[in-house]
């Protein structure tokens, strides 16, 4: 299955100027937890990332000005990103390579397509394992039934 079946597709983003406590009204006002920063040339080129945790350690803990501050003063400087045609598995692998909880899926023109976490592909794959499980209790019946 490509992760782009599985991505968010509606993702809050901001721009490389955006202040901190712009991003941070921006979180809350959207109740997200991080913000893409993409760069906006006609397409929406993912760049970065900001976590409500980045803030916190970049920001609030050394006590600086958030107003003073922009996304790309404490954003990373390199961005992984999945294609959407890309499998769920091999970017679960990439994630964890990586060591990313989330990452942008991006278009094969380098726009974003939308985004996938943790939480989703583990979401992703309870329900298959419950399928799955859902699938051995059902042979077994039918085992027992034609065995009658």
């Amino acid at each position: 299955m490509p992760i782009g079946d599985i991505c968010v597709r509606e993702v809050v983003t901001a721009t490389r100027d955006t202040t901190i406590q712009q991003a941070a009204q921006l979180m809350r006002e959207n109740h997200v937890g991080d913000l893409l920063v993409v760069e906006t040339n006609g397409k929406r080129r993912p760049i970065g990332i900001v976590t409500d945790r980045d803030i916190v350690v970049a920001v609030v803990a050394p006590n600086l000005d958030p107003a003073a501050l922009s996304l790309g003063e404490i954003m990373g400087p390199e961005l992984e990103t999945a294609p959407e045609d890309q499998g769920v598995f091999e970017t679960i692998h990439q994630m964890r390579t990586a060591g990313v909880r989330r990452i942008p899926v991006v278009t094969e023109d380098g726009s974003l397509a939308g985004i996938v976490s943790i939480d989703d592909l583990v979401q992703l794959l309870a329900e298959e394992m419950t399928e799955l499980a859902k699938l051995i209790s059902r042979e077994q019946r039918r085992e027992m039934h034609a065995r009658r």
